[in-house]
């Protein structure tokens, strides 16, 4: 929309006009209406908001003012206010920065010569004390001076002098009594005005500084007032209320590279609003919360980790090549969790889900979804140890509706080869689904785990339906030294409702590299190819991302391949890993979520991964128990196996293994194409009605 071209600013006026301010990554750029006046910058949504609506203001005597490009320009006061502004042409930002530079030079002489009044008060307040010390000394002197002078002529009028002298003495005597009568009373009029001087002296200089201050607070408050009344407004019009666990994604943030948020809350409502819990169904398949209940206190430590020694390669070394499901291995080498509670580790940070459900932009959304599978990693770093496999039909329910709005259900729905299907649904309008069957070699000095099978995330607001892989997992050192693990490979995240696409990028370590270790990079592009996104972090640490400017074709690389170099705004952290909680390194390093996922609860089904008896036995610290008790467990599972097979082939199945899992079943999946294990309901009805009698005796 074109302007009227405004004049060239002259010192003193009062400049007007439109720019456009950059809001946040959703909105971008929005015009706004701007007053330069009396060294103050403020700016409305329209002219109709001067007289009632501020929403910004910044003081141009200690801001920045710098340049970008031909039309935009950035005024920072080095606080919190940064205002990154685009004029509509060359010449129109030239206007701005002119007027911007005139109103910023008045102001800091206005404040120079503000410093100089104030300077020139304390100077003469110092000469005045200087002044009044001097007239104290006088006044001794004189008192003294004077005393003596009196003394002297009272001697001389006591002498018997006859004649002109001693009416001259007697004339002299006289003088000097008047003089003693005025200079008394000099003396006097000095001490009042001294007492004086020293009393105003004082409150002047108090007087002084509480104005000093009162200006500072002046200046702090006329900056606050736009948002309080934005904020005011917001509550008139009964804006919905941020849910405590979403963070409203805005640049305004402290923590943002742009803008600031006094003004543009009401344009990012993201949320949706809550919804009336008189409309919610009580089917128990559907995750909700009726009623307030307290929140139970899961508990925060396991018992420590025997240390017992025992010979790694001594029991590996017959094992080279060989599929790491099929290798004996003893508990000692195990953690105290399985497969399928490893694999309900994943929802770790399941706040991403959260906030990517709330976006309204898709690519968006996909940085949030790319995120949550870096996150997945980061509980890895230090767990060297081995989780259970999962025995044929082995449950795992996770419920955290009442805490996180989420719960959970796994299942292990194959044994050759070990696959296991997981289910979790959020009441924060996202579901989670998953089959992953492991792949393992063992190659004498490492031992390399591929997860096989995808992970698919469904959004109910939106229907967008990702899917992704796992990369590769390697343990190091297995013959000598410190067992380490990395992860390397690359991963795609696919929106299939879109098109859009985050190739994700997992740099193996090397001794050589000067990169950082664990280093993660990504690259979100919409379905044309054109990059919007680039995220880039560790995948034990932290994930940042930034919005991509723009593009272009950079120096060829390493493998004499072209690279792309994007530029970006100031990138944002969007993950963090969780500390560890406290004396994690005896507890087998586990989060405060994994600590939990053991724990004995009430009404689960009878094949939970908690009911497994060389599982708990293991976590007590009976490892010797807990390994005759796997093998009779294991031998369970075999016997099971052939009865099973017998009574297919007497029927005359195809299929020798006829085994179908309980709580889910196999698909393909018309979206991504993939055939996987979803989960068919019923598990949760039976849990609210204890009724367990269609499940296995596995254990």
């Amino acid at each position: 929309m074109s302007e009227p071209k405004s004049p060239t600013p002259t010192p003193g006026d009062t400049y007007k006009g439109w720019l456009f301010k950059w809001t946040n990554y959703i909105k971008g750029y929005q015009r706004r209406w701007f007053v330069l006046s009396n060294g103050l910058l403020s700016y409305y949504r329209t002219q109709a908001e001067m007289g009632h609506t501020c929403r910004g203001t910044i003081n141009l005597a200690t801001a920045n003012i710098a340049v970008e490009d031909s039309c935009n320009f950035v005024i920072s006061n080095g606080g919190a206010q940064t205002y990154h502004l685009k004029a509509s042409s060359e010449v129109e930002r030239q206007r701005w920065i002119t007027a911007l530079e005139l109103a910023k030079a008045k102001a800091v002489h206005m404040q120079a010569d503000g410093s100089s009044r104030n300077m020139e008060v304390q100077s003469t307040l110092r000469t005045l004390g200087c002044k009044v010390e001097d007239l104290c000394t006088c006044n001794d002197l004189i008192t003294k001076h004077g005393t003596a002078l009196q003394r002297s002529l009272s001697e001389l009028e006591g002498l018997s002098i006859q004649g002109p002298m001693g009416d001259k003495i007697k004339q002299v005597t006289e003088r000097a009594t008047l003089f003693r009568i005025t200079s008394n009373a000099m003396i006097n009029a000095c001490r009042d005005f001294l007492g004086l001087a020293q009393t105003h002296s004082k409150r002047w200089q108090k007087a002084l500084q509480a104005e000093r201050d009162q200006r500072v607070r002046l200046e702090e408050t006329l900056e606050q007032l736009a948002k309080q009344h934005n904020h005011l407004e917001r509550a008139f019009r009964g804006a919905t209320v941020l849910p405590s666990s979403f963070t409203l994604w805005s640049s305004g943030s402290s923590d943002s590279g742009k803008g600031d948020a006094s003004d543009e809350d009401d344009e990012n409502e993201f949320f949706d609003a809550m919804e009336d819990p008189s409309s919610l169904t009580s089917n128990p398949e559907s995750p909700q919360s009726l009623e307030l209940e307290p929140v139970r206190q899961r508990r925060t430590r396991v018992p420590d980790k025997p240390n017992y020694s025992l010979n790694l390669w001594s029991i590996m070394k017959n094992c080279i090549g060989k599929e790491l499901s099929k290798i004996p291995m003893p508990v000692n080498f195990n953690e105290p969790l399985s497969m399928l509670q490893r694999l309900s580790e994943d929802l770790e940070y399941y706040e991403l889900l959260d906030k990517a459900a709330k976006c309204q932009s898709s690519l968006e959304q996909l940085c949030y979804v790319a995120a949550f599978t870096v996150s997945s990693y980061s509980t890895t770093v230090h767990r060297t140890g081995k989780p259970f496999n999962p025995l044929l039909g082995e449950t795992y329910e996770l419920d955290r509706l009442k805490e996180c709005g989420y719960r959970s259900l796994c299942e292990q729905v194959s044994h050759h080869p070990p696959a296991a299907a997981h289910h979790a649904v959020s009441d924060r309008g996202w579901t989670l689904r998953q089959e992953i069957s492991l792949a393992s070699k063992f190659r004498g000095k490492y031992l390399s785990i591929m997860p096989l099978g995808s992970i698919q995330c469904l959004f109910e607001k939106s229907n967008n339906h990702y899917s992704w892989k796992k990369v590769t997992t390697t343990v190091h050192n297995i013959i000598v030294g410190k067992l380490w693990i990395d992860q390397s490979g690359e991963i795609d995240v696919v929106n299939h409702q879109t098109g859009d696409r985050c190739h994700l990028k997992f740099a193996p370590y090397s001794y050589f590299s000067r990169d950082v270790a664990r280093k993660v990079t990504g690259v979100v592009t919409d379905k044309d190819g054109k990059a919007h996104f680039v995220l880039s972090g560790t995948w034990d640490e932290k994930m940042e991302f930034s919005r991509v400017m723009q593009s272009s074709k950079g120096e060829n690389g390493t493998e004499g391949k072209q690279r792309t170099v994007y530029q970006t705004l100031k990138s944002k952290e969007i993950w963090k890993k969780n500390p560890l909680p406290e004396g994690a390194d005896t507890m087998y390093y586990f989060s405060c979520l994994a600590l939990t996922l053991n724990e004995l609860e009430e009404g689960v089904a009878p094949t939970d991964s908690r009911q497994r008896p060389d599982q708990r036995l293991m976590e007590a610290g009976r490892w010797d128990e807990a390994n005759a008790e796997k093998q009779r467990l294991e031998e369970k599972q075999r016997t099971v196996r052939r009865e099973r097979a017998a009574a297919a082939e007497a029927e005359g199945a195809q299929h020798i293994d006829n085994y179908e899992a309980l709580w889910f079943k196999k698909i393909d999946d018309p979206v991504s194409g993939e055939s996987l294990h979803v989960y068919k309901g019923g598990y949760w009805d039976a849990k609210e009605e204890g009724s367990w009698d269609m499940c296995p005796d596995i254990f």
